[in-house]
C-alpha cells in the first residue's frame, strides 16, 4: 500500500463528498461532475485494489487479511453503489446519498492503510 495513493483517494473523495453535500444544500440533483468524480474514486479504487493483490501475490500480505480484504472489497462496492442508488433518488437528496458514500471511502482507505502497516505482533 502507498501513502501517496491513500492520499489522493481521500482528496478525491474529499471533492466528491463537497459536491454531494453542495448539491443538497442548493436542492439540486446530482450532475456529470458528481459522477466525474466518482469515476475518478473507483477508478483510483481499482488502482489500489490491483497494487494490494500484486504486493500479496507478491508475498507481502497483511497481519490480518481477511479483514483487509474485507475493507478492500467493501471500498470498491460503495462508491458504485452511492452512485446507483443517487440516480434513482428523486430528490435534492441524491448528493446526500453520494456524499456519505464518498466519506465513507475516505475512512475505509486510511484504515486499509492502518490494516496494511500493522505488524500482527
Amino acid at each position: 500500500m502507498q501513502t501517496s495513493l491513500v492520499v489522493a483517494l481521500t482528496v478525491v473523495a474529499g471533492v466528491v463528498t463537497l459536491l454531494g453535500i453542495a448539491s443538497t444544500l442548493a436542492r439540486r440533483q446530482i450532475g456529470l461532475a458528481h459522477l466525474a468524480g466518482a469515476g475518478v474514486l473507483e477508478a483510483l479504487l481499482v488502482v489500489q485494489a490491483v497494487v494490494a493483490a500484486v504486493a500479496m501475490a507478491g508475498g507481502d500480505t497483511p497481519a490480518d487479511t481477511p479483514t483487509f480484504l474485507g475493507y478492500l472489497v467493501g471500498a470498491l462496492l460503495i462508491p458504485v453503489a452511492g452512485v446507483l442508488w443517487s440516480r434513482t433518488e428523486p430528490t435534492r437528496w441524491a448528493g446526500t446519498v453520494l456524499a456519505v458514500a464518498a466519506a465513507a471511502v475516505g475512512v475505509m482507505v486510511w484504515r486499509l492503510l492502518q490494516l496494511w502497516e500493522a505488524t500482527g505482533a
